[in-house]
């Protein structure tokens, strides 16, 4: 990929506001990986701060913490917007569903206020009724985008319940790490499994800026074209990322097989199961 089309790359899960979560403790902190995200080629970002979907049944915690977030958010915009023209920044959260019915009607909640939202389960569990919960989020006219499915616990080698989950409306976005084996070799596999027929739609970073998080794109990159698969990088790093921050849906994405025997090895180090 040439460094001007690498410069389109568009990241939608991050953790960039400063002192609001557990990601950058300071704007510095924030500004160093933003720093590192434009060197890997990354030309959008969407930083998703933490935030529970209990909290919108409360309308004054809520705004109490939007607002919080906002101005943090505010300054790390002008900083970066002074040191990184380039750049296009906006913001959502990532919400986590702690709660069956989620009020997302707020579009500050949203990424780059469009009706796409990303959402997550507490402590990585699946818990019951995740289907009902997607689906009222569809009927209330928003997109769910669920984060990081590989790497949740008590998932079948099929993976049926993220595959139920598409079929939903809901789309899919796998973290760069997972591919790399930063969450262990059972995230990696299941992350693979996913992308061999198209089921997700999106590729992040999930970025929390740390010593030992750093970012794992170039790493990712030359996996897909070990397997030839250029077009799906393409697709899940820099179209369907950019059509998101324009409030439109994914395209499809190719199937992806990496290359020959690692879903084989990876399977025998995962119970032995293909």
């Amino acid at each position: 990929m040439t460094s001007e089309s690498k410069a389109r790359l568009g990241d939608l899960h991050s953790h960039l506001v400063p002192g609001v979560d557990d990601g950058a403790r300071s704007l510095d902190e924030a500004l160093q990986a933003v720093e590192a995200m434009v060197e890997a080629g990354i030309g959008t970002i969407v930083t998703t701060p933490h935030i529970r979907a209990s909290v919108f049944h409360d309308t004054e915690k809520a705004e109490r913490r939007i607002s919080e977030v906002e101005a943090a958010y505010r300054r790390l915009a002008v900083a970066v917007a002074e040191r990184f023209p380039q750049v296009r920044l906006g913001r959502g959260f990532e919400v986590m569903l702690d709660v069956p019915d989620p009020d997302l009607r707020d579009p500050r909640v949203r990424l780059a206020s469009t009706d796409f939202v990303l959402v997550e389960w507490p402590r990585l569990r699946i818990p019951r009724g995740t289907n009902a919960v997607l689906a009222r989020i569809r009927a209330d006219g928003f997109t769910p985008i669920v984060a990081h499915p590989e790497r949740y616990h008590g998932l079948d080698p099929e993976l049926r319940i993220p595959r139920s989950w598409r079929q939903t409306g809901a789309l899919l976005q796998v973290n760069h790490g997972s591919l790399v084996g930063r969450y262990g070799n059972e995230a990696r596999l299941r992350a693979l499994r996913l992308l061999q027929d198209g089921t997700v739609q999106y590729l992040s970073s999930d970025h929390h800026p740390r010593p030992n998080h750093g970012l794992d794109l170039e790493a990712v990159e030359r996996l897909f074209q070990e397997a030839g698969a250029e077009e799906s990088f393409q697709c899940l790093t820099q179209v369907n990322p950019n059509r998101l921050v324009q409030g439109e849906a994914p395209v499809p994405v190719p199937g992806f097989t990496p290359r020959k025997g690692l879903l084989g090895r990876l399977g025998d180090i995962w119970g032995g199961r293909n």
